[in-house]
């Protein structure tokens, strides 16, 4: 029976990441034009701006989710007789509460969102983006609970990236100084508004519920330490680009931003496992079958990692090609790219552990979580300082800042790992000698594709490192239970997985026919 259970999770989890990887191809797709666009219109220091606007902005609404975007898998485990629209609902008011007076906090002292000094009226108005990214975070985390990544694939990779590219470029002829605060707004606005769609057809609205002070109040107790491990494990993504504001000037910033975003395309892959990851690590918990949840973090963790490694080599390689796309001005953001992209592979066992580590020791992974982003201010501004001090050029600030984050992600994944392993008494480590074995041909065909005219690096290059490393990955990496990633159907696992959904939802399973 709990081979067969085993078998169930790591089919809904490969399930996730199929429609998650098709999120990752339409995100890329979305938000190429949107750095094109920021770049060439707009400029570095425009998008530096931006930026540091943007840190805030995110950090704060994760913050006023109050860790719902993990821990409401939990509530709903944990309080099965409630109403789950009510047990949602909860959490959505403290939220808006929270992010309302955020917002209001914020439009009368703007001087964190603006450290430059430099900003209009209109750029105020992506305050109001702080309580809709909160209540984002939390219509997604309950559509996720039921298995249903579709939406987030729908809110985050095509309505949000899309909405943000098409603004900038109209805003661009009608407000130019504001025009990115303003598409961010909108995009915001957009991608809660289909989350909305999609979770009130789900649950529908609450029955008899009304604000519970005593429970709201046990609520935002009980999440603080998530919700504080949220926003750090989210802040060593910003602080790099808080510390660059205050030591570089804007259009370094905005270089830097650049190759942040190309960077973090692949993170999408690892941090969209995340809410898939909650319910199966809840219900084994519940079981204590806590062999299998190290199976299934050993196993996620794995597809990330190979997946990100492949990612990192097709953006990484032909990097200047890459940054050059956005201007000839974000070539010199090349080595901070590298820097980011191999981030994000040693990043993924940290990820993945935490995933488990915020149901069985989230205090200890909270000064986990503190350590690490306390280690990479530390590295970030001995690099800032280096640089002043030997004068180098404002460029190598980005690389440095990257570089820090690296390290601090490693020793990050490292110390997770060995604690996650001591609790669940099985070993977690995602590491396979066929990554060393497909990363060899990919740099050599990617050495091939850099002698090419800049056009045929990007569209002949690219797909050719793809080909060359998930070839050997898929020949001599990958396992059957690795391989259910790529298979539509196994044994009807995805019927199953629909099925266990509309259990979980109170209604009758919808027969798929074969």
């Amino acid at each position: 029976m709990n081979s067969d259970r085993d078998q169930g999770d790591i089919a809904a989890l490969a399930k996730g990441g199929r429609q998650n990887f098709f999120g990752f191809l339409l995100r890329l797709a979305g938000m190429l034009p949107f750095l094109f666009i920021a770049g060439r219109l707009y400029g570095a220091a425009a998008l530096g701006r931006y930026a540091s606007a943007l840190v805030v902005v995110e950090i704060v609404g994760l913050i006023c989710s109050m860790g719902e975007k993990r821990g409401l898998a939990q509530r709903l485990t944990e309080d099965p007789d409630t109403r789950p629209a009510n047990v949602v609902f909860d959490g959505m008011l403290i939220a808006l509460l929270a992010g309302s007076a955020a917002a209001a906090f914020f439009w009368l002292v703007p001087a964190p969102l603006f450290p430059s000094g430099e900003y209009t009226q209109l750029d105020r108005l992506i305050v109001l983006a702080i309580p809709a990214y909160a209540l984002t975070e939390i219509v997604l985390a309950a559509q996720a609970y039921r298995f249903d990544i579709a939406t987030t694939v729908r809110a985050r990779s095509i309505v949000l990236p899309w909405t943000l590219s098409i603004g900038a470029g109209v805003l661009w002829f009608v407000v130019p100084e504001s025009g990115l605060a303003l598409a961010y707004l909108a995009a915001t606005l957009a991608g809660l508004s289909t989350g909305l769609w999609s979770f009130l057809r789900t649950y529908g609205l609450p029955r008899a519920w009304h604000p519970r002070l005593g429970e709201m109040a046990r609520l935002t107790t009980r999440a603080l330490p998530l919700a504080t491990a949220d926003a750090i494990e989210w802040g060593t993504r910003r602080l790099d680009i808080f510390i660059l504001g205050l030591f570089a000037a804007p259009s370094a910033v905005g270089v830097y931003y650049v190759a942040q975003q190309v960077a973090s395309l692949p993170q999408k892959l690892k941090t969209s496992f995340e809410p898939i990851l909650g319910p199966v690590i809840t219900r084994n918990l519940k079981d204590k079958n806590y062999a299998a949840i190290a199976r299934q973090v050993c196993q996620v963790g794995f597809w990330i990692t190979a997946a990100q490694a492949g990612i990192g080599l097709a953006l990484g390689i032909p990097g200047e090609a890459v940054m050059g796309l956005m201007g000839p001005n974000f070539v010199g953001g090349t080595g901070a790219l590298a820097f980011l992209l191999a981030a994000e592979v040693v990043a993924s066992t940290a990820v993945v552990s935490e995933a488990a580590l915020i149901y069985v020791a989230r205090v200890r992974n909270l000064l986990i979580s503190v350590a690490t982003i306390g280690l990479q201010a530390l590295l970030t501004v001995a690099a800032m300082l280096m640089v002043d001090r030997f004068d180098l050029p404002e460029t190598w600030k980005a690389a440095g800042a990257a570089a820090a984050l690296m390290l601090a992600l490693g020793v990050a994944s490292l110390v997770k790992s060995i604690v996650l392993s001591r609790f669940l008494q099985h070993r977690i480590n995602n590491w396979r000698w066929a990554l060393v074995y497909a990363a060899a041909p990919a740099i050599l065909v990617g050495w091939v594709a850099t002698m090419l005219p800049e056009w045929a690096e990007l569209a002949i290059g690219v797909p050719a490192i793809l080909l060359a490393y998930g070839w050997v990955i898929w020949r001599f990496g990958f396992g059957p239970e690795d391989r259910v990633l790529f298979r539509r159907n196994l044994e009807h696992a995805d019927e199953a997985i629909d099925a266990e959904a509309a259990a979980i939802a109170g209604a009758p399973a919808r027969k798929v026919e074969p």
